[in-house]
């Protein structure tokens, strides 16, 4: 898959994933949908950050990309008959890990355009989900655009995945605008 981009968090850089530099990295994967409708697309807002983003999340053990992105756009979006995927690019992203067993995340996101039924069905929200205020919602793509770029300038409560999801709603008008 087309490497789209590779970001680091602010207190990295790319010397911080060297070998020698002693620093534990864990590797996470993921997977991303993108479903279009005209200029509408299906995205998660969350009310906690007050931000948008691509329905997806990450790939379980033994389980490959599309069966993944399949699994999540179900879970998050209630999305049914999940149907002609199309690799769009893959976004690549080093973060501090806040956990004992690493010091650094590197996530690979797997982004995939595809097609749905018209009817969303029951979400399956993880408990975090669902208190951070998350809920799929069809939306306007230079709304949710302009909506990401000023909760980026001005709110001090914006997650970390705000620049990636940002870059792929841009990358996604340009490219795949009907």
């Amino acid at each position: 898959m087309q490497l789209l981009k590779t970001a680091f968090h602010p207190d990295l850089s790319i010397s911080d994933i060297r070998e020698d530099s002693g620093l534990i990295i864990v590797e996470r994967l993921a997977a991303r949908g993108i479903v279009l409708r005209g200029d509408d697309i299906l995205l998660l807002y969350t009310e906690r950050y007050d931000d948008y983003s691509l329905p997806g999340g990450g790939i379980d053990q033994g389980e490959d990309n599309e069966a993944g992105l399949i699994r999540e756009m179900k879970e998050e979006t209630g999305a049914r008959s999940v149907r002609n995927i199309v690799e769009f690019g893959r976004y690549d992203e080093y973060r501090p890990w806040y956990k004992d067993d690493a010091d650094i995340i590197y996530i690979k996101s797997f982004c995939f355009v595809c097609d749905i039924d018209a009817e969303l069905g029951e979400t399956s929200l993880e408990s975090y989900e669902i208190s951070n205020g998350m809920k799929p919602v069809w939306v306007n793509i230079d709304s949710a655009i302009a909506h990401n770029e000023q909760v980026s300038a001005s709110s001090p409560k914006k997650g970390l995945s705000i620049e990636r999801e940002t870059f792929l709603l841009r990358l996604i008008a340009e490219r795949l605008r009907d």
